[in-house]
């Protein structure tokens, strides 16, 4: 759902602060990040001296910007649309509205929005399709936010904020595990290689060990880039990982249903080529750790 905020004559201060007019939970937002002023029926947005900046239809402000119709902002890992609207009709303007996520780079944006704000492409891809259930569907682009505001997070060495981040999502993972919900496969392997990446930065091997076990749950295989990640993990953790990987390994060995590609005359498809490309690797990391005893 949109949530809509009205601009009122003068100064509306957007941060994380609670003294703000506008108050976004965001790890990537300052406490005071940005203003927009109303004056003579024009908007104008400027940065007040942020962290990360603010974005207007894309490109990064340096001095401050008029506002027009259908504007698209950008602070932390929030979309704004800027909305121009006529006070007559006011009264008949939804407050709320309908998110689709654009096929292509996957952001959600206004369903009455033509083409996604972001990049620009008309392939539209409702969120029911990222999960394959409607029930945990609302979810998946918070989810989706949520992993690009970790990367970025850790990108720019904030630690602390990457780590209250990584909790809420595989948090939410969690919850939808619990309750029964699908999940989207690629965010889970986007989630898992970040939460590498946390182990890395934080030296808290829990992350790292995450990561292997939600691939476990899911019964999903890590990609590539997500092993490699692993091999990184310092030697003094490698006992924790080796008991992940005996675990992940015992439960992907556990006999299942013959596949399809076992079947004389069918090909091997580039997602099981993919996955015995991932396994292999896998066999390899393991040797690589040795006896945890």
């Amino acid at each position: 759902m949109l949530q809509e905020f009205d601009l009122p004559p003068g100064s509306t201060i957007i941060g994380r602060s609670l003294d703000c007019h506008v108050t976004l939970e965001d790890p990537l937002v300052s406490r005071r990040h940005a203003r927009i002023v109303v004056d003579h029926a024009r908007a104008r947005i400027e940065d007040m001296g942020s962290r990360n900046g603010v974005r207007v239809n894309g490109a990064l402000i340096a001095e401050p910007v008029e506002l027009r119709n259908d504007d698209r902002i950008r602070i932390g890992t929030q979309d704004f649309m800027f909305c121009a609207v006529d006070p007559v009709g006011r009264a008949h303007s939804r407050t709320t509205g309908q998110l689709r996520l654009c096929a292509n780079c996957r952001l959600p944006y206004p369903r009455e929005v033509l083409a996604c704000p972001n990049c620009e492409a008309t392939e539209q891809t409702d969120e029911d399709t990222l999960t394959g259930s409607g029930r945990s569907a609302p979810n998946a682009w918070t989810l989706q936010l949520m992993i690009d505001s970790l990367e970025r997070a850790l990108k720019l060495g904030r630690t602390v904020d990457a780590e209250r981040i990584v909790r809420r999502a595989t948090t939410q993972v969690e919850e939808q595990l619990a309750a029964g919900g699908s999940l989207d496969n690629e965010a889970v392997s986007a989630l898992s290689l970040q939460a590498v990446a946390m182990t890395l930065a934080s030296d808290d091997p829990a992350w790292a060990v995450w990561a292997i076990d939600v691939h476990g749950r899911t019964q999903t295989m890590p990609p590539v880039a997500v092993i490699e990640r692993l091999s990184e993990v310092p030697p003094r953790h490698r006992p924790l990982l080796r008991g992940a990987l005996d675990e992940f390994m015992a439960r992907r060995e556990t006999p299942a249903e013959p596949s399809p590609r076992a079947l004389p005359g069918l090909p091997e498809s580039p997602s099981v080529q993919s996955d015995d490309i991932s396994l292999s690797r896998l066999r390899q990391l393991r040797r690589e750790l040795g006896d945890p005893h």
